[in-house]
């Protein structure tokens, strides 16, 4: 049997390279898995030879002690790799078979699964709809920051590549299909992003910029991205992006003159200030303020932002993740989720909020078919950087400092 090891959370701040066990068909007593999972059989399952697995904006909530996760977690949920060995119940896939997997798990026979709700399954965690590999109360399931690692119900979750030589010679974008491609294309999507739209993308981390290349592939006539962060702003003009530096004050305003119109006072007939057509939250529950609040956490931020920028009949796609346990925010309504959301607002203006786990494979085979025929560059739109398993927790360290990069894990030496 060979060896294994994986990128394991040890506290807030801390991430260690481990050995760990290998994959089996079954789930083992470990963190964060729910005793009725203890014994799962998956000989529906593979197991996989990481090709690559990259750190998520996800994983670093958990890293910096904003979840309830627990110690000697298994992290990783972004998986590309080679399959090496199926169970008995596995019928279309084969050994050597590489192929891409979505960060939801999920069975395929459950009603959400039928209905291609895929990111809120009812089986695959007893706890709540929906599981994730090596996620906080998402099922226990090992994650895939790791040299190997196992597939439940591998038929229905992989994408296999349908030429092995041309995946790998496009592998630093196809493995953004298993989290923040499809994320940022479904915050857009479900924001009604379509040709010569007007988006503004909150957040210029990888989702954000996957967010904002996302919405130049649907046809977005402007993307404007605001962050604090002059690199992540700079990464994002690097691809043909209008930018905002939240940390000046309001977006409100800059994104006015973005669009052509300078701000006035109201004359006969009003001027109005220009509105975008799609709000994308890629930002989520660790917001900062604007202005001279950029230092002070402000959790509701960016939707209430979102809210008064968007016209009255837009949409908000919120990729951005909101957690129901946030023992790290510094009040009591906070730590259980509950934020200062001005929903009036949202109702007064009609619009439409999306929210929730992105339903990977609702988009992963086209978006796969749009990389592999060069129709687009995710990989250079959120500046993809090749990291061994062992620099990982200097990986993380750069991440949460605001490093404009999208860190590709490569545990086995295989890219």
């Amino acid at each position: 049997m060979a060896d294994n090891r994986g990128v394991v959370y040890m506290g807030p701040g801390t991430v260690e390279v481990h050995d760990i066990d290998y994959p089996s068909f079954k789930l083992r007593k470990g963190p964060g898995v729910p005793k009725e999972s203890v014994g799962r059989q998956c000989h529906h399952g593979v197991i996989l030879r990481i090709v690559s697995t990259n750190i998520c904006g996800s994983d670093q909530h958990m890293v910096r002690g904003r979840t309830t996760a627990p110690e000697g977690l298994v992290l990783g949920h972004e998986i590309t790799g080679e399959v090496v060995e199926k169970g008995r119940d596995v019928e279309f896939l084969k050994e050597g078979d590489l192929v891409s997997v979505p960060f939801n798990i999920a069975c395929g026979r459950c009603r959400n699964c039928k209905e291609r709700k895929t990111g809120i399954c009812l089986t695959v965690n007893p706890a709540r709809p929906g599981a994730a590999y090596g996620y906080v109360d998402m099922g226990g399931w090992p994650g895939g920051q790791a040299q190997f690692v196992m597939v439940p119900y591998a038929d229905f979750n992989c994408l296999r590549f349908p030429d092995k030589d041309h995946a790998m010679a496009k592998i630093l974008d196809l493995t953004m299909l298993s989290d923040i491609f499809p994320t940022g294309y479904h915050g857009c999507v479900t924001a009604g992003v379509t040709t010569g739209s007007t988006v503004y993308v909150a957040g210029a981390g990888p989702v954000g910029l996957a967010a904002a290349h996302s919405a130049q592939l649907l046809g977005a006539a402007v993307v404007i991205v605001g962050d604090l962060i002059p690199e992540r702003l700079e990464q994002a003009r690097s691809f043909g992006c209008e930018t905002v530096d939240v940390s000046k004050g309001d977006p409100k305003e800059q994104i006015a003159k973005l669009l052509g119109e300078e701000l006035a006072e109201a004359v006969n007939p009003p001027t109005r200030i220009p509105e975008i057509d799609a709000g994308v939250d890629a930002v989520g529950f660790e917001a900062r303020g604007h202005g001279e609040h950029a230092d002070e956490e402000l959790p509701a931020t960016v939707l209430n932002s979102l809210m008064d920028l968007t016209r009255a009949g837009g949409a908000l796609g919120i990729p951005g993740l909101y957690v129901t346990g946030d023992p790290g925010a510094k009040d009591q309504a906070a730590q259980q989720g509950s934020l200062s959301i001005r929903i009036g607002l949202g109702w007064a203006k009609s619009h439409n909020f999306t929210t929730g786990q992105t339903p990977v494979m609702k988009y992963h085979r086209e978006l796969m078919l749009a990389i592999l025929n060069d129709r687009c560059q995710i990989a250079k739109a959120v500046n993809a950087t090749v990291i061994t398993l062992d620099e990982a927790p200097r990986g993380y360290q750069d991440f949460d400092h605001g490093a404009a990069r999208k860190y590709v894990l490569n545990p086995n030496g295989l890219i």
